[in-house]
């Protein structure tokens, strides 16, 4: 019989020490998503299956934990992300004409881990640009997200960019049914060259030759023209290579430090994107710490197909490498009845200081909270002072 302490694989309580720095990474994202102009959505955790899963293709639903409503009988999912639900309260409840900037923070469920190291709870943030077609929004994106992990202390930013225009190029007028393309867009992600051989046999040679060719196209800006050089010569493909040219220069000028890289063979997410994509990486993590990209198909379901363009992080990953000042010290507060001692304990929690009662019976105790200072009595009020070096190491 399992200890009923035990939680799933893949699944962990956030302690409070780790729970702290997650709660200030969540405001100072949200914070300076808000300066940016992003309003927050907090959509609901479950909703109709069909509407979770628009536009999202076969590898969400594989991820998303499904159940029957008592109440309706119908199927219901929990989400596995929250970039459909913000297009469908964009698209249904919102209904602007213009650009619409949302940003989101909540908890997304996944039926397996996405990485070695990560967890089926993520705590997703995300932040999304309706209503704009243009390389602009898709460049907003992209610099909020490299703003946000700079501001999280994250060092050595490396942004890889794609574009999923590129495969729909070389892919066009190849007639392919929706399982051999699933399975070509995994040999591609996962550089299997013999797979995509087999995979590529029906297709023409002109086809053939660019897949083979996207396995090779990984590197610095050089991969652009070959690219070029390498990939069929048509207008999807131009334009997508064209346009990752704009964005790269636009990055590389506003960021001179940013490296950037090009991944033409990376899939990540392929059945929703429409265009350039984006992942972001930092020192100390293997693992991409943001993805986004252009998504212009997902509101589609809901009537309303408006461009689309955004990205979302898990701040339990990010929590991790960022680089965040400690908890301030708190205050130490002897328990007392005394009316005084309690009008200057809300004074200084209202201020934003940490005040911790040492409760009758644990006064030697550590405290949970460390104390660098302590209330005391003096000339008949309460005052603050510095806690002696020798008690504080004490508790």
């Amino acid at each position: 019989m399992l200890s009923a302490w035990l939680l799933p694989e893949h699944i962990a309580d956030v302690l409070p020490a780790e729970a702290t720095r997650i709660e200030a990474l969540r405001r100072r994202l949200l914070d300076r998503a808000r300066c940016a102009g992003f309003e927050l959505v907090i959509p609901p955790l479950l909703e109709h299956l069909e509407s979770l899963l628009s536009g999202t293709g076969h590898e969400l639903d594989l991820r998303t934990f499904k159940l029957v409503d008592q109440l309706s009988g119908r199927t219901l999912g929990l989400r596995g992300d929250t970039t459909p639900q913000a297009a469908r309260i964009d698209a249904h409840l919102l209904n602007h004409e213009g650009v619409t900037r949302l940003c989101y923070c909540g908890p997304v469920l996944h039926t397996r881990p996405q990485g070695l190291r990560a967890s089926r709870e993520p705590l997703q943030f995300g932040a999304e640009i309706f209503g704009h077609a243009g390389l602009e929004a898709d460049l907003e994106a992209q610099e909020l997200a490299l703003e946000l992990l700079g501001g999280a202390g994250v060092r050595r930013l490396v942004i890889d960019l794609a574009d999923a225009r590129v495969l729909r190029g070389v892919l066009a007028g190849v007639p392919m049914d929706a399982a051999r393309l699933q399975d070509l867009v995994q040999a591609l992600s996962e550089k299997d060259a013999p797979a995509l051989r087999e995979l590529s046999a029906v297709a023409p040679a002109e086809a053939r030759r660019g897949l083979l060719a996207l396995l090779q196209l990984y590197g610095g800006t050089e991969v652009l023209a070959a690219a070029a050089d390498a990939l069929p010569d048509r207008p999807l493909v131009r334009q997508a290579l064209d346009d990752l040219a704009w964005l790269a220069a636009h990055l590389q000028a506003a960021r001179p430090e940013l490296q950037i890289g090009f991944d033409l063979s990376d899939m990540s997410g392929y059945a929703y994107y429409s265009g350039p994509r984006f992942a972001l990486y930092g020192a100390g993590w293997s693992d991409a710490l943001a993805r986004g990209g252009r998504y212009d198909e997902v509101g589609a379901v809901f009537g309303r197909n408006r461009p689309a363009v955004g990205f979302s992080l898990d701040l339990k990953a990010l929590a991790e490498v960022a680089q965040l000042p400690g908890p301030a010290a708190a205050v130490l507060a002897p328990w007392s009845e005394d009316a005084e001692l309690r009008a200057a304990v809300r004074r200084l929690r209202e201020a934003g200081e940490v005040v911790v009662f040492a409760l009758p019976g644990h006064e030697a105790q550590p405290q949970a909270v460390a104390c660098d200072r302590e209330l005391v009595a003096a000339g008949g009020r309460w005052v603050v002072q510095a806690r002696a070096l020798d008690r504080a190491n004490e508790s």
